[in-house]
């Protein structure tokens, strides 16, 4: 199923983000972990996309398997970073043999090694290039990302959403958001959206902060405000590690019950591959999704 008639549907729902693994040799570890989520009936389940496109075959493989397996609708993730027309074009041939039918559409991070060459002769810069080839190319749902707060490579917020404009423009029929830790930055970044003309549905994602090494990560990636709630939290329970799953997974919950009272019906969990984070929001909130 597409998962613009999924968010088309009465009720709430939760979807589920996993990541494939870096080699093979991890491969089936993280196959058993991303069934064991899937499992849990998300509404979808949307499988990453490695720096560089350095783990493509995996996530098809992870992909694949998850709707294989539990019957989940899949979302696979493509970058188009210092990638080749090529290349691009291959996997979504390979997306259409797999019978994939959902898309999320990223330009990518850059690594270190690409912030210093030059991009002048790159076939994609932007990621509205590849939304416009995914368009082109099949009867895909496409997904694009986007920023609450801003994008670290934009130089003000009205400039991250012109830019986000012309992506929905070139064929993003949804779009999901970047981690944040304050609601309130969600809402006024949908009111601003809103205001410009976008009108495609925007599905807040949220990332539960189960162990205190993921603060600076999630800050290196995008530069996300944390309240001084979140940051008291990490403070106490950081160096508990059965503490600070449980106070992250609770505040995660937090934010999750705030926006479907809100009038939000879709939430996305970065899950970290983690079936037991996974489980433990899910059972948090059963009885709001099953009202």
């Amino acid at each position: 199923m597409k998962i613009s008639q999924i968010l088309q549907q009465d009720g709430y729902r939760l979807s589920f983000e996993v990541f494939p693994p870096k080699k093979s040799t991890g491969l089936e570890n993280v196959r058993k972990a991303t069934e064991e989520i899937a499992k849990l009936e998300p509404s979808f389940v949307s499988v990453t996309y490695g720096a560089g496109g350095g783990t493509s075959d995996f996530t098809l493989d992870i992909a694949k398997n998850i709707k294989e397996q539990t019957g989940v609708p899949v979302l696979a993730h493509i970058t188009c970073v210092s990638s080749s027309r090529e290349k691009v074009a291959s996997y979504i041939d390979a997306l259409k043999a797999s019978g994939i039918e959902n898309v999320m559409a990223l330009r990518g991070d850059l690594t270190p090694e690409m912030e210093s060459q030059d991009r002048s002769g790159w076939d994609y810069r932007n990621a509205y290039q590849l939304v416009e080839e995914l368009k082109a190319a099949g009867d895909f749902c496409i997904g694009g990302a986007c920023y609450p707060e801003v994008h670290p490579e934009s130089s003000c917020r009205n400039e991250d959403i012109l830019h986000l404009k012309e992506k929905v423009k070139a064929g993003c029929d949804f779009l999901t958001t970047q981690m944040f830790f304050d609601n309130d930055l969600f809402y006024s970044f949908l009111y601003r959206v809103r205001d410009i003309g976008i009108d495609v549905p925007v599905i807040p994602g949220i990332m539960p902060i189960t162990n205190a090494n993921q603060v600076e990560k999630a800050l290196k990636l995008s530069g996300c405000h944390m309240p001084i709630r979140f940051t008291s939290l990490v403070d106490r329970f950081g160096s508990n590690a059965a503490a600070m799953q449980q106070a992250g997974i609770i505040y995660a919950t937090e934010q999750i019950i705030d926006l479907y009272a809100n009038g939000i019906r879709n939430v996305h969990v970065y899950t970290m591959n983690k079936p037991e984070v996974a489980s433990g929001i899910l059972n948090n909130v059963s009885a709001i999704l099953n009202a």
